[in-house]
């Protein structure tokens, strides 16, 4: 297992986290998965030999049933290589404070959150989502607050846009507050949608990118072909994430990954979370699922190398549009920019 430093950060993390939406089976978290601390154990345990030292989780995810079951099974006994990533930000409850990135939210939050995980602190805390009611000065000051109280020992985001996470790192430089040492993005083959600002500023700002569901629900996993879908599937159980907005161009993908899996003798799963791994600015890919087997094949890609061959065909099927300004930059920017300079402009370069 490789490990790789956590954007500006020293904290090293594994290449692969332990994904835990499967964890618990509540509310809208069931069409995901119910695995209770028995069976989530066996997985925990699984990744944990592997290497993998980062799991992740959220307060939402079967309305804190998750982090319960992560404190069954590590908290109060966790060594320091094991490390504990959740997030807030979600109603947790039906009250008008119950959600969002206030102060009063996010202090309440961290101490639930502490309390269900059995631990006294929470190496990265996440802001699960942009709040665009609360002033991200006092969003960024409670941060802070629980970093300096120490309950909190890195901060970071998921699903923000770029400006976003500029506004959010600027406010944090203007009063000298704990910045976000990381971002947490969907971002897959099928969905590069990432490339275009994301990659760009995580490279730009030091911000290290943790990757959840790199197999689009299952969807690059080889399991689901071309008027084919695989039973017992998320698809199938009505998860819609992510959207699917070209599907000639998935199944192109996926056939793809399914010709470089069987010409190596891996899965196509492997192959697909092997092209993330390998991707600039990625720092770790979450990993999920409900059984062992899924979780071992998964593991399995760590180790997997791609040829520079492979890649090419990866990106040449995979290859998003060229948006404005990026079309309009590429015009001249190979005439003024050297080769390390051009992959902050966007894909297709």
């Amino acid at each position: 297992m490789e490990y790789r430093l956590l954007g500006r950060s020293g904290l090293k993390v594994s290449t692969l986290t332990v994904g835990t939406m499967t964890f618990g089976g509540k509310g809208w978290a069931k069409t995901v998965g119910d695995l209770g601390v028995k069976e989530a154990r066996k997985l925990v345990d699984l990744c944990l030999d592997a290497g993998v030292n980062l799991i992740d989780t959220a307060d939402v995810y079967s309305q804190g049933v998750s982090e319960e079951i992560i404190g069954e099974i590590i908290g109060g006994k966790r060594g320091s290589d094991v490390l504990i990533a959740t997030k807030a930000r979600f109603p947790m409850g039906d009250g008008p404070n119950d959600a969002g990135s206030s102060r009063h939210h996010l202090i309440r939050a961290c101490e639930a959150s502490l309390k269900r995980l059995k631990t006294d602190v929470i190496d990265l805390y996440q802001l699960h989502e942009w709040d665009g009611q609360t002033p991200l000065e006092e969003t960024m000051e409670a941060l802070d607050m629980l970093v300096r109280q120490g309950k909190v020992r890195y901060i970071g985001c998921s699903n923000f846009s770029g400006w976003h996470i500029m506004k959010a790192l600027g406010v944090s430089a203007a009063d000298h507050r704990q910045r976000f040492v990381s971002q947490q993005i969907h971002y897959t083959l099928e969905s590069r949608d990432a490339e275009y600002e994301l990659l760009p500023v995580s490279i730009d700002q030091g911000l290290g990118v943790l990757v959840w569901s790199p197999l689009a629900g299952g969807l690059l996993s080889g399991k689901h072909r071309r008027n084919k879908t695989a039973e017992g599937s998320r698809q199938l159980a009505g998860w819609n994430e992510p959207p699917i907005r070209d599907e000639d161009r998935l199944w192109a993908i996926v056939d793809t990954l399914v010709e470089i899996a069987e010409s190596r003798n891996v899965s196509a799963a492997q192959v697909s979370l092997a092209w993330l791994i390998g991707r600039k600015a990625v720092t770790s890919v979450i990993i999920g699922g409900r059984t062992e087997a899924q979780f071992k094949d998964n593991l399995a890609s760590a180790d997997l190398v791609l040829a520079p061959e492979e890649r090419q065909r990866l990106d040449n099927v995979s290859l998003p549009p060229v948006l404005y300004p990026y079309w309009h930059q590429l015009r001249t920017a190979k005439d003024r920019l050297g080769e390390a300079d051009l992959s902050l402009l966007g894909p297709h370069i």
